[in-house]
C-alpha cells in the first residue's frame, strides 16, 4: 500500500489495551569508534551529487582564507624579528620600514579572518542544511516517526536530536576540520622556522660536550605532547557525562511538551502538583547531570590553566642563553618566542578544544542513535523473528487480508491468521474487547502496522483517510486544515464552505480563513465534525474510522454517518466503535474474540431494514437542519 493517506493526521499513540506490551527490544550496544565511523559515512555525503558543486565551491574558500591567514601569521613573524632587530640597533629607517608594512599586515589578518569567518559560517549553515534535511525527512516519510517508539524506546526525543545534536554534531565539526587543519601546517611552518633560526643547542654534561639540533622545535613538540596526554586523561570522561547531561536535557524538555500537550486534561483533574514533580523530578536529573560536568571540568581546567601560565615563558628561558651569548639577536629571540607559542597553540589544539570536542562526541553518538533507529525500521535488524505483513495491490477493487495475522514484536500473535474480503463501498465495523486488537487491525490495514504475517491487498490507486479519536489539525487557516493532505488540486469555491455548514459548524465560516491553533480552539467534537467536513471536501475512496464519532452525541453521530452514506456511497468505510447504534451504519460486522492463541476474526452481515428507515429520514432531517 504504497499510496499516500489522502487525510493523513498525527499518528496514534500506542493504546493501552494491552496490545502494546513488549513491543520495544533492547538497543544494540554499538562502539563509540563504529558510531563516529558510520556519522562520518553519512554526513560526507553532502559532497556527492546532488549538492557536491556547492560543498567543494564553499570548501575551496574556505581553505583559500586558511592559506591567507597562515601567509598573514607568517608575515607577522618575520615583521617581529625585522622590527626588533632595527629596535635594537636603533636603525631609525628600518623602524619607518616596518611601520608603513604594520597596515599591510593588519589589513591582510583582517581580510582573513573577516573571510574565513563568512565562509566558515555558511559551510556550517549548509552542511546542518542538508544533513537535517536527509534525516528529517528520513524520519517523516513512510510513516517513521510512527513506528519510531515501538522499534526504539530509547528515542524519546527525535526532534531534538534532529534540531540540536545535529546542529552540535556538524558546526563544531567544521571548527574542528578548520583548526586542525590549520594546527598541523602551522605546526610544520612555525617548527622550521625555529630549527632554522634557534638552530642547536650546546650542552656539556659530566665533561661531555654535544649538540641538540632544533632544540627549540624538540622542546615544543615534547612539551605540547606531555600537556595533551595529560588533558586527554583528564578530559575522557566528558564524553560520557555531556552525553547524560544532553539525554537529561531531552527528558526534560519532552516532559515539559507532554505536559502542555495535556494541559486541559491534567487541569480538569487538578493535577498540578503530581505534574510539578514529575517535572521537576526530571529537571534533579538534568542538575545531577551538570554537576558531574562541573566535577570533571575542575580536573580539565588544572591542566589548562597550568600550561596557560607555562607556554609564554618556556621559549625565554630557552632563548636566553643563546641570547646572552650573542648567538641570537633580540629580534631572532622574539621571533622564536613567537614561532615557539605558534607551535604550542597548534599542537595543543585538543586540549584547548576538549571540552568542545566531549560535547560534539556526544551529540555524534545522538545522531547515530537515532540514524541506527531508522534503520533497523527499514531493515528490520532488531525485528528479531518477527515478520512483516506484506501490501499489495488488488485486482478486483477490494480489500483483502490473506492470512493476516498481527503480532507484537516479540513474536507472540496478537490477531490469528485470518482471510478477510472487503467488497468496494462496503461499510464495514470492527468490534471486540477492549484490549482484543481492533485498533492493531486499522492500522495494519491503514499500513501503519508492519509486524505480523500474511497480505493486505489494496485497490489500485486507493486514496485512504485515517480518523482517529482526536483527528490531527495542522497550524494555519481553518480552511486548510480541512483540505490538509488533500494533494495539489485546488478545492473548488464554495466546496468547503458547504462541507462547514452540513457538519453543523455554520458559526465557523467567518474564521475559516482566519489562522490560529484550531487544535486547542475546537473542542472533541468540533475536532471531529472538522473530520466529517474533510471527507465530504475530500471524498476518499477509503475511510478508515478509529472512534471517530467517540466526543459526537447521538443525533450529531447519525447526522454525519448519515451524511458518509448518501454522499460517499463508493467509499469503503472500515471503523471501529462501541455504541449499539453504529450497527446500523454498516452493512457487516467483524468481531475479534480473545483467545491464548490470537485473537481469532469472525464476520456476519447487519440486516436491520427498521433501523435503516429510521436513519435514512433521521439523516435527511439533521443534513437539512444543518443547512439551514
Amino acid at each position: 500500500m504504497s499510496e499516500t493517506p489522502n487525510n493523513q493526521t498525527a499518528p496514534p499513540k500506542p493504546d493501552r489495551e494491552g496490545e502494546t506490551d513488549d513491543l520495544r527490544a533492547a538497543p544494540v550496544e554499538v562502539s563509540l569508534g563504529r558510531r563516529m565511523a558510520r556519522f562520518f559515512s553519512r554526513a560526507l555525503g553532502y559532497w556527492s551529487p546532488p549538492d557536491r558543486y556547492q560543498a567543494w565551491t564553499i570548501t575551496l574558500i574556505v581553505l583559500l582564507f586558511v592559506g591567507i591567514q597562515l601567509g598573514s601569521l607568517i608575515f607577522w613573524n618575520l615583521w617581529n624579528r625585522w622590527f626588533f632587530d632595527a629596535l635594537d640597533h636603533k636603525d631609525v629607517p628600518a623602524l619607518w620600514t616596518n611601520f608603513a608594512l604594520f597596515p599591510l599586515i593588519v589589513l591582510l589578518n583582517v581580510v582573513a579572518a573577516t573571510g574565513l569567518l563568512v565562509s566558515r559560517l555558511t559551510l556550517q549553515i549548509r552542511w546542518r542544511e542538508w544533513l537535517t534535511k536527509n534525516i528529517l525527512g528520513w524520519w517523516i516519510a513512510d510513516q517513521r516517526y510512527y513506528r519510531l517508539p515501538f522499534v526504539a524506546e530509547e528515542q524519546t526525543a527525535p526532534e531534538f536530536r534532529i534540531s540540536d545534536d545535529v546542529r552540535l554534531a556538524i558546526e563544531p565539526l567544521v571548527d574542528f576540520s578548520i583548526g586542525i587543519l590549520t594546527a598541523v601546517v602551522t605546526a610544520g611552518t612555525f617548527a622550521t622556522i625555529l630549527w632554522r633560526v634557534g638552530g642547536s643547542a650546546h650542552v656539556t654534561l659530566g665533561g661531555t660536550s654535544f649538540d641538540i639540533p632544533a632544540y627549540m622545535a624538540i622542546a615544543a613538540v615534547l612539551y605540547a605532547f606531555g600537556v595533551t596526554v595529560v588533558a586527554v586523561i583528564a578530559g575522557r570522561p566528558l564524553i560520557s557525562f555531556v552525553g547524560i547531561k544532553n539525554e537529561a536535557e531531552a527528558q526534560f524538555r519532552a516532559e515539559m511538551t507532554r505536559l502542555r500537550e495535556n494541559a486541559e486534561s491534567i487541569a480538569l483533574i487538578r493535577g498540578d502538583d503530581d505534574e510539578r514533580g514529575s517535572v521537576l523530578k526530571n529537571y534533579g536529573h538534568v542538575v545531577t547531570a551538570w554537576f558531574g560536568i562541573v566535577k570533571q571540568n575542575a580536573v580539565v581546567s588544572l591542566v589548562l590553566s597550568t600550561n596557560g601560565g607555562l607556554f609564554p615563558i618556556i621559549p625565554l628561558f630557552l632563548a636566553a642563553p643563546k641570547y646572552v651569548s650573542g648567538e641570537l639577536s633580540l629580534g631572532e629571540v622574539m621571533q622564536v618566542t613567537a614561532a615557539f607559542v605558534a607551535v604550542q597553540g597548534a599542537l595543543i589544539w585538543f586540549v584547548d578544544n576538549l571540552l568542545r570536542v566531549a560535547d560534539w562526541i556526544a551529540s555524534v553518538v545522538r545522531v547515530d542513535e537515532l540514524a541506527q533507529a531508522l534503520e533497523d525500521i527499514d531493515v528490520g535488524v532488531r525485528m528479531d523473528s518477527v515478520d512483516e505483513i506484506s501490501l499489495g495491490v488488488s485486482e478486483d477493487g477490494a480489500i483483502h487480508l490473506d492470512e493476516l495475522a498481527a503480532a507484537h514484536r516479540n513474536g507472540r500473535i496478537m490477531i490469528a491468521a485470518a482471510n478477510v474480503v472487503i467488497e468496494q463501498g462496503e461499510k464495514v465495523l470492527i468490534a471486540g474487547e477492549s484490549g482484543t486488537g481492533k485498533s492493531t487491525l486499522i492500522r495494519a490495514i491503514a499500513g501503519l502496522w508492519p509486524w505480523g504475517s500474511g497480505s493486505i491487498l489494496m485497490p489500485p490507486g486507493a486514496s485512504i483517510a485515517f480518523m482517529p479519536q482526536r483527528p490531527y489539525l495542522p497550524l494555519g487557516s481553518l480552511r486548510n486544515a480541512i483540505c490538509y493532505s488533500a494533494g495539489e488540486e485546488p478545492v473548488p469555491p464554495g466546496v468547503v464552505e458547504d462541507a462547514l455548514k452540513r457538519c453543523w459548524l455554520n458559526y465557523l465560516l467567518k474564521r475559516l480563513d482566519e489562522e490560529a491553533h484550531w487544535d486547542q480552539q475546537l473542542s472533541g467534537g468540533e475536532r471531529q465534525r472538522v473530520a466529517f467536513a474533510r471527507l465530504l471536501v475530500q471524498r476518499p475512496s477509503i475511510i478508515v474510522m478509529d472512534e471517530a464519532t467517540s466526543a459526537l452525541d447521538e443525533d450529531s453521530q447519525t447526522s454525519l454517518l448519515g451524511l458518509v452514506r448518501d454522499e460517499l456511497p463508493e467509499s469503503t468505510v472500515i471503523s471501529v466503535g462501541h455504541r449499539p447504534s453504529l450497527d446500523a451504519f454498516h452493512d457487516r460486522k467483524i468481531t475479534l474474540t480473545r483467545k491464548t492463541t490470537g485473537a481469532i476474526i469472525t464476520s456476519a452481515p447487519i440486516s436491520n431494514p427498521l433501523m435503516m428507515i429510521a436513519l435514512k429520514w433521521g439523516s435527511a432531517f439533521f443534513s437539512g437542519a444543518g443547512r439551514r
